[in-house]
């Protein structure tokens, strides 16, 4: 069960958009309730006995008729909540104590807390899973209902174990059937460590961007054990290596390697980060070793202050 008591601290924190999209007002959230907003719509004619509070009387005096401005009805944010549940999100295997977490669940308990901010701004929320392809896929509401089904599939989550068939995650595949799928502009926050052949680089660029054509506010929350999956920081000893998605197996001492994989890797990353600049996607570097409460606090914080 997700414990409520390590996800209730978000409801405080406002969740601010740095672009206009469906159910934003630019800079600041807008209140839940239904009414007259500043976004203008458009124009239409004046019936008698109707309130003048919004003719526009600047074109009164320029044709001489009453016009009423319309505007589009307030609407609350759309956010979808993206999850990576490939098997290398259940790096690393073993805890190291009981309150650690792994990438999925890291993710799974930030995605939480973000869905209860959401719930606490009447904000509409939703949730995806991939790995090879879209899996559970839930479209941005605001019902009741849909949120503890939301909440019982994460749950489902924090229990999942590694897939014995060997698999190979396509996050640009994935990406751009999310893409595809979310009909309206929405703030899609993902959880990823991104990990896949290198080789791919390019569609995962191309799916990015793809996100943003569709004019979604993007979130990347890059999900890593830095410590020994950037930094490679093993014990100078033998280790058996087994890829949890490919199961290929290798034996040696990390050290023989570690100047060239530290090289790679981060190579691999900077390039995504790069580019998530280039697009406008906040690309958000979420260390599981520094706990989802910091990672989230922190970003939430830097986002909003941004904004005032």
């Amino acid at each position: 069960m997700i414990d409520r008591q390590r996800i209730e601290p978000f409801s405080k924190f406002e969740l601010l958009a740095k672009q206009v999209v469906e159910g934003f007002i630019t800079g600041l959230h807008k209140s839940p309730f239904h009414g007259f907003s500043v976004e203008f719509a458009e124009h239409r004619i004046y019936n008698t006995g109707e309130s003048t509070k919004h003719v526009d009387w600047k074109l009164f005096a320029k044709t001489d008729k009453l016009f009423l401005k319309r505007y589009e009805e307030e609407t609350n944010l759309r956010c979808q909540i993206v999850i990576d549940t490939s098997n290398s999100m259940l790096f690393p295997l073993e805890k190291k104590n009981e309150n650690s977490l792994n990438k999925l669940s890291f993710s799974v308990y930030a995605a939480a807390a973000l869905m209860e901010l959401l719930k606490h701004q009447r904000d509409a929320v939703g949730l995806t899973f991939f790995d090879k392809e879209v899996g559970k896929h839930f479209i941005a509401k605001s019902n009741p209902t849909q949120q503890k089904i939301m909440y019982h599939e994460l749950e489902s989550l924090l229990n999942k174990q590694v897939a014995e068939e060997t698999t190979s995650t396509q996050s640009a595949i994935a990406i751009n059937q999310i893409a595809e799928i979310i009909h309206k502009r929405s703030l899609v926050v993902i959880f990823s460590d991104m990990f896949e052949d290198q080789s791919n680089l390019e569609g995962i660029f191309a799916s990015l961007q793809h996100l943003k054509y569709r004019k979604h506010d993007v979130v990347l929350f890059h999900v890593i054990d830095k410590n020994l999956e950037l930094d490679f920081d093993f014990e100078n000893r033998p280790y058996h290596f087994i890829d949890i998605e490919t199961k290929a197996e290798i034996k040696l001492n990390p050290s023989q390697i570690k100047e060239v994989y530290t090289k790679k890797i981060n190579e691999y990353i900077e390039a995504i980060k790069l580019k998530c600049g280039q697009y406008k996607i906040d690309f958000v570097e979420a260390d599981i070793n520094q706990g989802f409460y910091t990672i989230l606090q922190t970003y939430l914080v830097k986002r909003g202050m941004m904004l005032r």
